[in-house]
């Protein structure tokens, strides 16, 4: 009988709850230990999910349970130096998004960690929700020829208002870059997941909300190496008409040469070729956990490819191309004109 693989844990937030209750559903995996300063927070973690111990100090913990691997779901300014704590004794690595608080501190952590014999990857699980490794099957298939445009539209409806963010993520009013930097990432990186890589940007980002301190509406173009375009029109305080605001996050068309994908907000995707009715795609997709249970999805993979030694998709090396993305967005905003990566 295989031995699991022992994890740890290092934070007890809101989303934590989401990462927790995946793991019990990886039957390879233990998580013997979370790591969390309030005792409080980390039983409402350790109770439901079957985590035996408790530290508040992750160094502790890391040099006590000797893990094979650690769930960073922290801060990003803390993660530099839990990465590195963890790289030096030789622990496998899963880093929150953000990675960091710069494209620079980002840098210096996947520099850091390539040096020591660890695997390493970033939990960025957009591109892991259900419909879209699905419309990248139909992509790859050919069944809407070569892509011109891809095109997402949020509206997410919970900035709005005096006690914007409170209730679930308050630390977003004080973030100086909010709606890209924290959601917009997201779409940067499954755009490169289905399009390829970026040539250049261009971009419009507002502060609608006055009692927060970032951006929260944005219009954002990328451009493509196979010369298609990606648009992505977003604004975190207006609200959508969706049964469930945070399943899809909103509404996607692809456009092709032979046709088009549209996805809808209850997770339908539709191919319509030319000169033919829309029609169905059929595909499985649950609303179990987080938009489509795509936390189980990525730590699912993570564990296969601990196992096989296969490469991460959301390894430092593909990620850093994600967040020069992401600074040449608020670059284009400033000077109001595009930018060239």
């Amino acid at each position: 009988m295989q031995t699991k693989l022992k994890g740890v844990a290092i934070g007890a937030g809101y989303f934590s709850k989401f990462q927790y209750e995946a793991w019990t559903r990886i039957p390879e995996v233990e998580i013997t230990a979370l790591c969390n300063s309030n005792i409080e927070r980390a039983k409402g973690i350790m109770e439901p999910y079957g985590v035996k111990n408790h530290y508040t100090d992750y160094k502790e913990m890391i040099l006590t349970e000797k893990p094979d691997f650690v769930d960073i779901i922290t801060p990003p300014e803390t993660h530099f130096e839990m990465c590195k704590f963890a790289a030096d004794h030789g622990v496998h690595i899963i880093c929150q998004k953000p990675l960091a608080p710069t494209y620079e501190e980002s840098k210096k952590i996947v520099d850091y960690v390539s040096a020591k014999n660890v695997r390493f990857v970033v939990h960025e699980n957009f591109r892991f929700q259900p419909w879209h490794r699905e419309i990248k099957n139909i992509i790859n298939n050919n069944d809407i020829g070569d892509l011109f445009s891809l095109n997402f539209r949020s509206r997410m409806g919970d900035g709005w208002g005096a006690d914007a963010y409170l209730a679930r993520q308050p630390y977003f009013r004080d973030y100086k870059k909010l709606l890209i930097y924290e959601t917009g990432v997201h779409f940067i990186d499954t755009f490169r997941y289905h399009a390829g890589e970026v040539t250049s940007v261009y971009a419009i980002l507002k502060r609608l909300n006055p009692v927060i301190k970032g951006e929260d509406s944005g219009l954002v173009v990328l451009n493509f190496e196979n010369n298609s375009h990606a648009i992505w029109d977003a604004n975190r305080y207006n609200e959508n008409n969706f049964k469930k605001s945070r399943y899809t996050f909103g509404e996607y068309l692809i456009d092709g040469s032979k046709g088009s994908i549209r996805l809808y907000s209850d997770g339908t995707i539709t191919v319509q070729n030319l000169g033919e009715a829309e029609k169905k795609h059929e595909y499985t997709h649950n609303d179990v956990g987080f938009a489509g249970d795509c936390c189980y999805i990525f730590q699912r993979d993570f564990i296969d490819k601990l196992i096989s030694g296969d490469p991460f998709e959301t390894n430092g090396e593909n990620y850093l191309k994600t967040l020069k993305v992401q600074e040449a967005v608020y670059k284009s905003a400033e000077i109001n004109a595009p930018v060239i990566l």
